[in-house]
């Protein structure tokens, strides 16, 4: 059926509870099924280059299971057994793919961010008890290989390293060249306490068929690191009920088996795995993704109309990130296919929002998830009233409260007043949705619902806003980047007496990371000497601070805890401003205030300009503004 709105959810509701209905118990009962109706119907489709024409290799349905089960074999041979892991480091491909399901059928899956340096990847792998890694061959280009040895030398648990190579989806001269060029991993690099074999040949000795039996009811099937931009990342538990609902939900509201999705989106995120993935496991539809990097791949952007024009796409799975770089480049094919633009990861500003849906005829639908809950929240419903900025309503069997803390303990919010947004739903795992026991303690609201650090609302209609994060992670690109490793990595310079991290705003990325520091009484550094310091100290690439601010004083809480909500309004006046004198517009940021429902709020003076010429420069952000009072 359709998804219109509140009573189209509140109708599935009320057919049934969400346990009486026929659904497999586990991943490859669901992945059975579909392979069962739809045989040899395109299950995924994966192309190395980005052009229209470029070579690409598509699966069946009936193929991918087949794959899955000899991936699924050749783990179990290896030692995994239903709570053993196996871990993946990888761009996209098809291996990938069937390394995450058979993963999951075989033991728990780890999918890991290739992007990430070894010690975060090896604390990941240490911290799941990794016993098989999958990761890239030595490849041109890409350091993943070299990474993931590092990695797996400060991993003492990982006995066996699968290889993937990329070199069989290119055609000749190129498929020629890559063995001449191929980087060398010498036996040094590798750990001695680890096997490195071949992917492709190993899954060459294993049936087409499962050899065991498919595990018995739910259980943990996944895990999912939640940033892993410290030494010890939280690690999120996923059971096959959670995977199977987002399936459920994606099948039942949004894909048929006839309907087309590209997904330029990475194989080691939620949004891609769950969302995308479970729900074509489940309904039965085809899923492309273009390039290694998906969106990051060369060409990527420049080709995007031509490839929807390709595949005949019905879907586009994009983040605000990527709909500003379309925006870039003009609308030169055929896109009628496609029906709606489904974007998540951070929210979209409203002036993208207008020129996405103006360029492509396009409707862009926004919509929450987390990777606590094993993703999907709510959304805007695709076939009703969508509310730009919103995060829609609720999915069916998903309950949503907001909750607020009293004196008298947690308080559920009435329509419209801001607390923090708590989930209970097939997704939550309640009482270990982490591995580490400590880590779910006070984790839950009425041992029911996740409380999911982020603050919102819900409105008279029962739409869902996001209006701030209690975590204080920054999201950039989607992308979330713990404050605490800039910080720390701040302090450890003997001039830098506090420093708070943020996110600063930014018209591409949503949030770009900058800091604020005061400095030790007497000493001297400037800010620049500082950004060169965290370019060696911060670990991670996309957690260096684009911008950094010495105080006099940073501001801080009665307990001396710095308080982030006023360095935000600096860097949002300092950011705003920025644009506005670029644009050569007059008006400026004057104060930003704390909006019950809105979050923070710039308030502007207009200093002889119009509305419509501040709109055209701050509507490019995610932050609202609002004409100053007049003094």
């Amino acid at each position: 059926m359709g998804f219109s709105g509140i009573t189209d959810r509140n109708a599935l509701q009320n057919e049934m509870p969400y346990e009486a209905r026929d659904l497999p118990a586990t991943l490859y009962g669901l992945l059975s099924r579909t392979a069962d109706k739809y045989p040899d119907s395109n299950a995924v489709s994966y192309q190395i280059f980005s052009g229209p024409k470029d070579k690409a290799e598509t699966l069946t349905w009936r193929t991918l299971k087949e794959q899955v089960s000899q991936a699924a074999n050749m783990f179990r041979a290896l030692g995994i057994g239903e709570k053993d892991v196996v871990a993946y480091v990888l761009p996209n491909c098809n291996e990938t793919l069937v390394t995450m399901l058979g993963g999951a059928v075989a033991g728990i899956v780890n999918p890991i961010n290739p992007l990430l340096e070894p010690e975060q990847i090896a604390s990941i792998l240490r911290e799941t008890k990794a016993k098989v890694v999958v990761t890239l061959r030595p490849f041109p280009k890409t350091d993943v290989a070299q990474k993931v040895a590092e990695a797996v030398r400060h991993a003492p648990g990982v006995n066996t390293v699968l290889e993937v190579d990329l070199n069989r989806y290119l055609t000749p001269p190129k498929s020629w060249i890559v063995p001449l060029v191929r980087p060398k991993l010498d036996n040094q690099a590798k750990a001695a306490h680890a096997d490195y074999m071949s992917f492709a040949k190993e899954m060459a000795k294993h049936p087409k068929t499962l050899a065991f039996a498919d595990s018995t009811g739910d259980r943990v099937a996944c895990y999912f690191h939640t940033g892993g931009t410290t030494g010890m990342p939280k690690v999120a538990q996923h059971k096959y009920s959670g995977l199977v609902y987002n399936g459920w939900l994606g099948s039942t509201l949004l894909f048929t088996e006839e309907d087309n999705i590209i997904c330029p989106l990475p194989l080691f995120h939620v949004f891609a795995v769950h969302v995308i993935m479970m729900a074509a496991v489940a309904s039965g539809a085809h899923v492309v993704f273009p390039t290694p990097q998906g969106y990051r791949g060369e060409g990527v952007f420049d080709n995007f109309w031509k490839l929807i024009e390709r595949w005949k796409i019905t879907f586009v799975i994009t983040v605000p990130t990527a709909v500003s770089a379309l925006m870039q480049r003009p609308v030169d094919a055929d896109i009628s296919t496609v029906k709606t633009a489904f974007s998540g990861s951070a929210p979209m500003p409203m002036e993208l929002f207008k020129r996405f849906e103006s360029a492509s005829g396009v409707t862009i639908v926004e919509g929450y998830g987390l990777t606590e809950a094993t993703c999907l929240v709510s959304c805007n419903p695709p076939g009703g009233e969508k509310k730009v900025g919103s995060v829609g309503i609720p999915f069916p069997y998903t309950d949503v409260r907001i909750v607020k803390q009293t004196n008298g303990g947690p308080l559920e919010c009435g329509v419209d007043e801001v607390g923090e947004i708590c989930v209970s739903n097939p997704g939550v795992f309640a009482g270990s949705t982490y591995t580490e026991a400590d880590k779910n303690v006070d984790l839950y609201y009425q041992d029911k619902f996740l409380r999911t650090g982020d603050l919102g609302r819900i409105d008279e209609d029962g739409y869902l806003w996001i209006t701030g994060r209690a975590k204080d992670l920054i999201i950039r690109g989607g992308h979330n980047i713990d404050p605490a490793e800039i910080e720390e990595a701040l302090l450890g310079h003997s001039a830098v007496a506090f420093a708070g991290a943020i996110g600063q705003p930014d018209a591409h990325s949503g949030e770009l990371p900058c800091a604020f520091v005061e400095l030790v009484d007497g000493a001297s550094v400037s800010e620049q000497e500082l950004l060169e310091y965290c370019k060696i100290h911060v670990h991670e690439r996309a957690a260096i601070p684009k911008h950094l601010t010495v105080l006099d004083e940073l501001p801080k809480t009665a307990v001396g805890k710095v308080f982030k909500p006023d360095l935000r309004k600096l860097a949002i006046t300092r950011v705003y401003n920025g644009a506005l004198e670029q644009a050569g517009i007059a008006a400026r940021v004057v104060s930003v205030i704390d909006d019950k429902k809105r979050g923070l709020v710039a308030q502007v003076a207009a200093n002889g300009s119009s509305d419509a010429d501040i709109n055209g420069v701050l509507n490019s952000f995610t932050r609202p503004w609002e004409p100053a009072a007049a003094a």
